[in-house]
């Protein structure tokens, strides 16, 4: 049993420990190329977490990981077979409730660990921090929080390299021979503008890639996954514990 983790915990521990920080991983099902499982953001979702809350519960930090969310913002996959799409105003409705839940229980600081590039957190945590101005509201993307280009060769955002790699570490069992890959690749909107970032408009994914990924995966490897996993969870676990430690009546200098 890990403290850490509510997945595992039960109420002996639970009622004699005052927890600072709660972290819900949040992922999504969906394809991910041919090789890698749906479940692939979930696993990366909830081993980061768990590894990360570890790092931080031994350096101090009262975290409690809660279990992951499986589902997310896949309107851009919606005719991509069994991808299962939740709406944002339905995650507002499930992190209200989540977070009614937790300021209730004196539990004041909350973190986001997202994992799906198509959900966005921000605006919902801006509109629940009027309705829980007492709470601590954040959140990460943790596949943004390294220079990917000094971990792995190729590039991506989705069963790309990097994802490739991470599932090859956390689950190899799940993952199809490399004869069965897809080379990821991915077909660029004609409207070129909206390639400078500053312009936005929704991937339709059955239209930008035979096999649904995107970034050639070839080179993944389990120690690539290896090496890449620990560094996030350093980082990750890094942030839990300054969210732990924070005065929240002296946040700003």
């Amino acid at each position: 049993m890990k403290p850490y983790i509510l997945f595992e915990s039960n109420w002996k521990l639970i009622k004699s420990t005052e927890y600072q920080v709660a972290v819900l991983p949040w992922g999504a099902t969906e394809p991910h190329n041919y090789h890698l499982p749906y479940s692939t953001d979930i696993i990366e979702a909830t081993e980061i977490a768990y590894e990360s809350a570890r790092k931080a519960w031994n350096a101090g930090a009262k975290v409690i990981v809660l279990p992951t969310i499986p589902f997310g913002v896949n309107t851009g996959h919606s005719d991509l077979n069994l991808t299962i799409n939740i709406n944002p105003t339905t995650q507002i409705s499930i992190l209200n409730d989540i977070l009614t839940s937790l300021s209730n229980q004196n539990i004041k600081k909350f973190l986001i660990l997202n994992s799906h590039g198509g959900n966005e957190f921000k605006p919902l945590l801006r509109e629940l921090g009027l309705k829980f101005p007492d709470m601590f509201l954040s959140t990460c993307n943790w596949f943004q929080s390294l220079n990917k280009s000094n971990y792995f060769d190729n590039d991506g955002d989705h069963a790309d390299e990097m994802e490739t790699s991470l599932i090859l570490y956390l689950a190899p069992n799940l993952v199809l021979p490399l004869s069965e890959w897809g080379e990821g690749v991915e077909k660029k909107i004609k409207i070129k503008l909206f390639s400078e970032k500053w312009a936005w408009t929704e991937r339709k994914w059955s239209k930008i890639s035979d096999d649904t990924g995107v970034g050639n995966p070839m080179k993944a490897s389990k120690e690539k996954g290896e090496k890449y996993f620990s560094t996030v969870t350093d980082k990750i676990s890094q942030l839990i514990v300054e969210i732990a430690k924070a005065d929240l009546q002296n946040l700003y200098e």
